[in-house]
Formats: C-alpha cells, structure tokens, sequence
C-alpha cells in the first residue's frame, strides 16, 4: 500500500500504526468467515424461562451485587439523524412545494404534535391539516430554529412527559432507572455514558438540570462518567475496489467502527458488576418496576453463574489427586453443556483436559436478557461452534449469517427470540483481578457496510459489535425477559407507543 507522509502522520494522529491500517485494508479484500451455526438458542436448549420461584431467588441473590459496587454502562454515541430520516425525506419534498402523503412519516409527526413530550403551544401553535403546517412542524423539530433535534444525540431528546407536567430525556430517565435497580449499598447509583466529544456541553447541561432534584426526590447520590470513544478505533474506509478512500482534499478516510470500538471504553471500567442498555431503550416510569425487577434478576443469575465458575475453578487450585481431577473434569463439562450449551473438543490427555477446560472457564461472564419474536429488530441468539471446534452461545446480526446457505437460513427461521440488548456482565476473574477484556474478542467477527460520503460510494468496516464479537469469547447465558422490558425509540414515532405515553 502506498502512502505519502502525510498519510502517515494522518495515521499517527488517530494513534493508530500503519499495521492497523493494512490489517484493515486485508479485511475488506479477504471479507469476514460467516458464522457456524449449529442450532438457534431457544428455550429447550439455549434459554433459560424463570419461573416464579427462580425469579425471586435470582431478584435476592442480586444483593450480593450491590455490595460489591454495579455500574450502568449506557452507549449513547452518535447523533439522532437516524431516528428523524424519514422526517428529513418529508421536509425536503415539503420544502419542494409538494404535499405528502397522510399516512406519511412526517404527515403522522404533525398530526400527532401533541402527543410528543417536546410540544409546546410556543413553538408548534395549535395542529392544522396543510402543508405549510407539516413543513413548519419538521423545520422546527429538526433545525436550529426549533429543536435542532435533527444533529442532536437521542440521550438528551425529550422523551416523556408526565401528568404533573415534568418532561424528561432519554438520559434522566436513566438516571431514574438507576436510582432503582442499580443503587448500591453506599446509596450510590454508578454510570458510564459514552458520548461522542461534541456532544458533552449537551448531556453535562442535562444532568445538572435535573441531577440535584433526582437526587433529592430519591435518596439517591449519582456518580455519572461521561466516556467517549477512543478514536484509535476508527478504521478507514475503501472505494468499492478496496483502495483507500479519500476526501476532496486528498486525505484517507476514516469512521467509526460501530458499538465495537466500546469494548475499550467497558475496559476501563473498575466496576465488578455492569449492567448494559442502550440510551433509546426506556419507558414511562410506571412500567419501572417490571424492568427492574428482571434487571435485578440478570444480575442475580450473573452473579450465581460467576459463582458457581468461581468455585470449579478453586477446585482445581486445590491439587485434586489424578482420581478426583477426572471426576472434577466430568462435572465441569456437564455444566458447561448443560448450562452454557459449551461442547469442548476430546484431548488426548488429562493435562490437556484440565488446560481446555480451566480456560473455557476462567473468562468474563455475561447474562443477556432474551425476548420472544414479535415484529422487533434484533439480532438473535444461537449456538455456535467455534474455529476450535467447541460450541458456545452467541448473539448473531443478520449479516454475519450466510443467507445462501440453507441450512443456516432453515435454523434462523427456527428461532424464538431476539436481543434487546439488555445485558448483566462480570468482568473480575476469581481471583479478583479485572479481566483484559480486549483479550477476549474475536477479530474475526466484523463485518463490511455500504455507505456513501460526499455522494460517493465507499465500503466501512465494522469492529466486531459489543455484543457479538466483542464478547464471543465470555461464558454467556441467556435468559428470557419479557417483552414489556424492551422500549427502543429507533424513529421518533416510536415516541407514540403507549410505553412512552401516558396510560
């Protein structure tokens, strides 16, 4: 690859070596291996169902967490573009002096102004049925002149409004949520929020507008960190012939790589007990205690699965004799099986038994909430076998499974649930140290997008996502939470869902 010096020290200010680039430059020439399915994860294998009982055993045995110091990892990067695209198509045509359909994206926004929690009679006026009032409605939502909600980030859009009168972000409703199920026992409530830098005066003037009244309101003292992504884990983009893509002024392109590059950002964290969700994932607080209370069973289950690994592997620190390391091993890939669906490969002798299955163990551990199909995005959980030939639960996005191959395509038509990334990790092995979390990725589990820049085409590259190839190398459980728990606002007529109005 040829490179001029100030591709080089392009390279270096990203803090970035050329290896990284060329190992990039490989990816998108060689493309990434489609992932091995073997069954998808459902409730007769791969799923765990509560009952009634195992619910509130795993809501007690969340306890021991909050002794132990949680946090609240919250990703919430990026800007709200995406959630007002159908909104931008609207304007423009609006803007061209055409009308727009009634059932239309931006026609149903400025219906239904009312409803939203950033109505105000000052900026909007009063509803009517004409062009120029569905052209002023998206002007105001999206542009400087009103909102600016067009380039604003999700975590400090309005969300909710209640019948006293109180309106609340994305983010405060976070903040509401932690102050319930992840409040420490020093009367803290940790988060991390990852933001990208342009957006920190934003989600600082958020928290100090309602930060001291929460804290008040609920007993509660909030540690908040805001945490951007590092951007030595941007990668550069390709025209559609694999060579380095270039801007007009000549210099290499590069973009974020996707929630992946958050993996770093989790590293850092000292917590021994995190809790993830993303920031458009809440809902009116009368649906609160349905969420907290499978939220607390997570971390219940988190901490009985790290416990129980815990304890296999003081077992064998304990220098069994040969007889009773045999025995040791057997129930050790019995739980693994039976609870993790982890199938190992046969080894040839004792020793390397113990050393395959001491590393299956020692790992972070993750228990991902689970919801049933109904209509929502997601990717979904599956069993996977490994390039070592050992079998492990996965969460798969659908580009990573080769849709031309029928059998895989016949399982992922078998499956019953999907991720609503609602997860509960442990990152502290059993000796109390963290774990390198970075050790543990698969680097083989990116994938490559079209997109476009200055109105050209280019390949991206994504880093392998924080909940598939990030973490394909934890012991992971699946546990399935009902659907009432999972409240995305991907676009902002989701924000008319009755889980984001008031009952």
């Amino acid at each position: 690859m040829d490179m001029e010096k100030r591709d080089l020290e392009q390279i270096e200010g990203l803090g970035k070596s050329l290896a990284d680039v060329e190992k990039d430059l490989e990816h998108f020439k060689k493309g990434f291996p489609w992932m091995k399915i073997v069954a998808p994860a459902t409730p007769e294998r791969g799923i765990k169902v509560l009952s009634e009982k195992e619910l509130e055993e795993a809501e007690k045995y969340c306890l021991t967490a909050q002794k132990k110091g949680v946090c609240k990892f919250v990703p919430a990067s990026g800007a709200a573009s995406r959630m007002f695209k159908d909104i931008f198509a609207g304007l423009a045509t609006l803007e061209e002096g055409k009308d727009v359909p009634a059932d239309s994206s931006v026609a149903r926004l400025a219906a239904n102004i009312k409803d939203f929690a950033f109505y105000t009679e000052e900026m909007f006026g009063q509803p009517q049925d004409s062009a120029d009032y569905r052209r002023k409605v998206a002007d105001k939502v999206l542009n400087e002149s009103g909102l600016g909600y067009g380039m604003k980030p999700k975590g400090v859009i309005r969300f909710h409004r209640y019948a006293d009168g109180e309106v609340r972000t994305a983010f405060a409703e976070h903040l509401v949520e932690a102050q319930d199920y992840m409040r420490n026992e020093d009367g803290t409530a940790k988060l991390v929020v990852t933001i990208s830098p342009e957006h920190r005066p934003l989600f600082e003037a958020e928290l100090e507008r309602v930060k001291a009244e929460y804290e008040k309101r609920y007993g509660i003292k909030y540690e908040i960190q805001f945490s951007c992504q590092d951007k030595a884990t941007n990668t550069i983009a390709v025209d559609p012939d694999n060579q380095p893509f270039r801007t007009d002024d000549g210099s290499l392109l590069f973009r974020p790589a996707g929630h992946g590059a958050l993996i770093n950002n989790l590293n850092e964290i000292e917590a021994e007990v995190v809790s993830i969700k993303n920031i458009d994932n809440v809902a009116n607080e009368r649906l609160l205690p349905t969420t907290a209370q499978y939220k607390k069973a997570l971390m219940g289950e988190a901490l009985r699965l790290r416990d129980r690994i815990f304890g296999f592997l003081n077992e064998l620190d304990g220098c069994p004799c040969e007889q009773e390391l045999a025995e040791l091993l057997d129930r050790i890939e019995e739980f693994l099986d039976k609870e993790l669906c982890v199938k190992v490969p046969a080894v040839d002798s004792l020793e390397e038994r113990e050393a395959l299955l001491r590393s299956k163990l020692n790992r972070p551990v993750r228990v991902c909430g689970m919801v049933k199909n109904e209509g929502e995005p997601g990717g979904g959980p599956f069993i996977v076998e490994g390039r070592d030939g050992s079998t492990s639960l996965q969460i798969l996005e659908s580009v990573q499974i080769n849709k031309a191959d029928a059998d895989a395509a016949a399982k992922v038509v078998r499956a019953t649930h999907f991720n609503p990334v609602d997860l509960v990790c442990c990152i502290r092995d059993y000796k109390g140290e963290k774990f390198d979390l970075l050790s543990h990725v698969d680097s083989e589990a990116g994938f490559i997008s079209s997109k476009s820049y200055q109105g050209r085409e280019l390949k991206a590259l994504e880093l392998p996502g924080l909940w598939n190839g990030a973490m394909s190398d934890w012991n992971t459980l699946f546990v399935e939470v009902p659907l009432e728990t999972f409240n995305p606002v991907k676009v902002v007529l989701d924000l008319l869902r009755l889980a984001h109005q008031n009952a």
